[in-house]
């Protein structure tokens, strides 16, 4: 009789292994299903298309910037209707350059949905920068400025990278030690008044002729200025330097 006993406890034993080992697999597959059929990770979705899309809208395809992309989490709070398809957007109002938002829409299920996350762009590259402190109304010299790693995305402003957007033009503000020139900064320098008596170059195919003139606007380098000639005709030419003014004819 004592073998008996044993075998039956042997028995019960193993009926007990292969419940544990059925609870076990159980266990498994519902947590792959789970996996399977939880809410999609919008957040890093946002994410994958906002790094794309940062790329494709910085502003000089030139000059070669390291860009930073990161998005915040949704809303805990908001529990979203399954989507078939969800489409990525800037919303209106917003920007990927700095702080701004990545929105998401539901363009597909049965509930129609919309919502957005923070997204920050950062984008490092050279850029010229204030060395000393420039004040207001003073003309920018090569010896005022250096060249530095900067987060081009910290302003909206747009970068002066060309050396003849802001070499000899005037501050018109303050320039702090460390700040980056951009648009805005610096504008064009009057080199004369109106009433200054002026030399107009006029250039023609295969000639030029000179004259003197006398200024009826105030002059800036690279722009139009008025001038009335001798003989008394008015015309308009491109300010070159302090004493000239080119026509073309």
């Amino acid at each position: 009789m004592v073998p008996a006993r044993r075998s039956l406890s042997l028995s019960h034993g193993f009926l007990n292994l292969r419940w544990v080992l059925a609870l076990g697999a159980l266990m498994l597959w519902g947590a792959s299903v789970g996996a399977q059929t939880g809410e999609p990770d919008y957040a890093a979705m946002a994410l994958k298309w906002a790094r794309t899309a940062a790329a494709d809208a910085v502003p000089d395809p030139s000059v070669p910037l390291r860009l930073e992309v990161s998005v915040g989490a949704l809303d805990s709070r908001l529990k979203l209707a399954p989507c078939g398809n969800v489409e990525l957007y800037v919303p209106l109002g917003s920007r990927l350059w700095g702080h701004g938002r990545v929105g998401l829409r539901c363009v597909d299920g049965m509930v129609k949905w919309n919502v957005s996350v923070p997204v920050t762009v950062k984008a490092f590259g050279k850029a010229w920068v204030v060395r000393s402190q420039v004040m207001a109304g003073s003309q920018i010299a090569r010896s005022d400025v250096l060249q530095a790693e900067v987060d081009w995305a910290e302003d909206s402003a747009a970068v002066l990278t060309d050396e003849s957007l802001w070499l000899g033009q005037t501050a018109t503000r303050l320039l702090s030690t460390g700040q980056v020139l951009r648009q805005g900064a610096v504008r064009a320098t009057q080199v004369f008044q109106a009433g200054t008596q002026v030399r107009v170059v006029a250039e023609g195919r295969g000639f030029q002729v000179s004259g003197d003139a006398q200024a009826l606007s105030a002059g800036v380098v690279g722009q139009l200025a008025r001038v009335r000639m001798d003989n008394g005709r008015i015309t308009s030419g491109t300010v070159l330097d302090a004493r000239t003014v080119k026509i073309e004819l």
